[in-house]
């Protein structure tokens, strides 16, 4: 059966075999533009700061620091592959955080059981999620705010607004405390999610059929693709993933306080969406994500050590969220300019339905027939 061409902005060999050594740099240079303004900066502020931005210690840190946000932009990257957002990312992985140490706490349950028990919540948390969008019809940014709102607010009864402190048992401690030949253990967590979601979202066909939703729910479910299914399941997905990301913070933070999480919601989102400007330019991707929470993490580490003050983080995530969405929509607007010339009535009429998303999918479902 024929496929659907991909309008990806990436150019292929033969795109670039027409050009000048320098022509296909500038073609390719907006594609890793953002890998290689990483590197620069990492240049850049070893160069300011030789002494100890360019260190083992300070590579530690940034990858110990920043693995809880990568966890969660990564867990945020699944539902906006088919078009959807999940904002109780940052919602409950306060509420997870606090259960799994209050399992073993106050109930003295083992730390398996607890953990298993917080992250089959995620999932249950996740599976709300999707019955509200997908059944229920309620756009997803509102169903996932109510139901994230609640998970805060169960949070806060949980803890009375008080902190939940305990004896935690070793081996839960070494969840985050852990080292794999130097590598800080939530920074294995990340990597190792970051491959295994690229072989499923580049690699199998139930990547290619979240893409496809995200471009053209419509034109999915015209080629036999269960778009029901999929919505539910990626928002499940989600909520693995978080109630996991919860698990590893409470080994790190050993005490439940309801103050913390929803700082890490805005830092996931600009991660995932300056993703979508990168590797993959026009739609959110594992790898550009990965690149964008790791130059978030330099930049504000390096910032953090020339002296900026304490409100330069959020400064910095709030600008970079705004620049973010704006690439996206121009890499986005860019993907419909150069597709349009090539295409068949048919054709665009399955690439329509995209402006309503921040990503856009590869286009490569089956037709039927």
């Amino acid at each position: 059966m024929p496929s659907l061409k991909s309008n990806a902005l990436e150019p292929t060999r033969s795109d670039l075999a027409g050009l000048s050594r320098g022509q296909a740099i500038v073609r390719v240079l907006p594609i890793y533009g953002l890998p290689i303004l990483t590197v620069l900066l990492i240049g850049f502020f070893s160069y300011l700061l030789p002494e100890s931005f360019p260190t083992a210690i300070n590579a530690r840190s940034i990858l110990s620091d920043k693995s809880i946000i990568a966890l969660l932009s990564l867990a945020a990257m699944v539902p906006m592959i088919a078009g959807r957002i999940d904002l109780t990312i940052g919602f409950g992985i306060v509420m997870w955080h606090i259960l799994a140490i209050s399992l073993q706490v106050q109930y003295e349950l083992s730390w398996p059981l607890a953990c298993l028990i917080v992250i089959l919540a995620g999932g249950g948390a996740g599976l709300l999620n999707g019955i509200l969008v997908e059944i229920a019809q309620i756009d997803s940014f509102i169903a996932t705010l109510g139901t994230g709102t609640i998970l805060y607010a169960l949070a806060l009864w949980h803890t009375d607004g008080r902190q939940v402190i305990g004896l935690l048992p070793d081996g839960f401690i070494e969840v985050n405390a852990m080292s794999l030949f130097s590598v800080p253990m939530p920074a294995v967590y990340a990597l190792g999610l970051a491959v295994a979601l690229w072989i499923i979202t580049e690699r199998m066909p139930i990547g290619r059929h979240m893409y496809a939703i995200g471009a053209n729910e419509k034109a999915a479910a015209l080629n036999g693709i269960p778009v029901r299914g999929y919505i539910i399941g990626v928002f499940v997905a989600s909520g693995l993933i978080v109630g996991f990301t919860g698990c590893v913070l409470a080994s790190k933070l050993q005490i439940g306080q309801a103050n913390v999480g929803l700082d890490y919601l805005l830092p996931a989102l600009v991660g995932t969406f300056l993703g979508s400007t990168t590797i993959r330019p026009g739609r959110v991707n594992v790898w550009g994500t990965v690149v964008g929470v790791l130059i978030l993490a330099v930049g504000i580490s390096g910032i953090q050590q020339l002296g900026g003050a304490f409100f330069v983080e959020p400064l910095f995530n709030g600008v970079t969220l705004l620049v973010a969405i704006a690439l996206a929509g121009f890499a986005q607007r860019r993907r419909s300019v150069v597709r349009a010339p090539s295409t068949t009535n048919s054709e665009t009429t399955g690439a329509s339905g995209t402006s309503s998303h921040t990503e856009d999918g590869d286009g490569e479902a089956s037709q039927s027939g």
